[in-house]
């Protein structure tokens, strides 16, 4: 039978500002890539977001990304490798001392936004993160682009397994990369398109690229993204019909 994780980005609030329906979405991801301070997320929006996974038995993993409150981490920065490195090793930290205090492990690390976008393709940027994460403990997953050779080489080479994603949420190019957030067809709304896309990849091991064209990819876990508007019932008829189609649920390396 084949095997997904279903993993959502969250723990985006902050503040007063609330974003995502955090608490809802635990109940049908098996993994959580929780904001780190960096793009969003604060140490009390970090500390309820890890106790929750903890009590629904969800996957905890860091979402580290470049120091970007006001762009929500979506803005390339001009960074050297060593400041990702440390600024990665920095957001993991903080998010394990969370982790330890809820009892829980720190099993993965995904970077968020435009520091996962540009990783994807600058070796130096992947070689980075996968150093800073590395440096906390070989142990943890790096969770990569699907499509994106350079990243899964990167990791592998720090000594790190690496968890191959795919998105539900997004629209794809004819190379592998995600559409641009500011392109027609970039995020979809509609959770009948989100579920037909994965049902692609998950049973047949493919996606439909923005041109129609057909991208083979081999993938371990399967992203929602929690801001989306139609994160939720995108998260809810993902559960039910991977469920119907015979597909095991479950956190990266199970």
């Amino acid at each position: 039978m084949p095997k997904i994780d279903l993993n959502c980005d969250m723990g985006e609030s902050f503040g007063n500002y609330k974003l995502g329906d955090d608490e809802k979405m635990l109940d049908y991801v098996t993994s959580a890539n929780i904001a780190c301070g960096f793009h969003a997320g604060d140490p009390t929006v970090m500390a309820h977001t890890v106790k929750m996974a903890a009590e629904k038995g969800v996957a905890v993993g860091a979402h580290p990304s470049y120091p970007d409150l006001q762009g929500f981490g979506r803005r390339k920065m001009a960074m050297t490798p060593a400041e990702i490195e440390a600024l990665v090793l920095y957001q993991v930290g903080a998010l394990a001392a969370f982790a330890q205090a809820y009892g829980v492990e720190l099993t993965h690390v995904k970077a968020h936004g435009m520091l996962y976008n540009t990783a994807a393709v600058e070796a130096s940027q992947a070689r980075a993160i996968a150093k800073g994460i590395a440096s906390y403990s070989k142990d943890l997953i790096m969770v990569c682009l699907a499509t994106s050779p350079t990243m899964i080489e990167e990791g592998q080479k720090a000594g790190l397994k690496v968890a191959r994603e795919a998105f539900a949420d997004r629209g794809y190019n004819p190379d592998g990369t995600l559409v641009n957030r500011m392109q027609p067809g970039s995020v979809f709304d509609d959770p009948r398109q989100a579920l037909e896309q994965v049902l692609k990849l998950v049973l047949k091991g493919e996606i439909v690229a923005s041109d129609g064209s057909t991208l083979r990819l081999q993938a371990d876990t399967v992203c929602i993204h929690g801001d989306g508007p139609a994160a939720l019932p995108i998260a809810q008829i993902l559960r039910e019909q991977l469920s119907k189609e015979g597909v095991i649920l479950c956190p990266p390396g199970r």
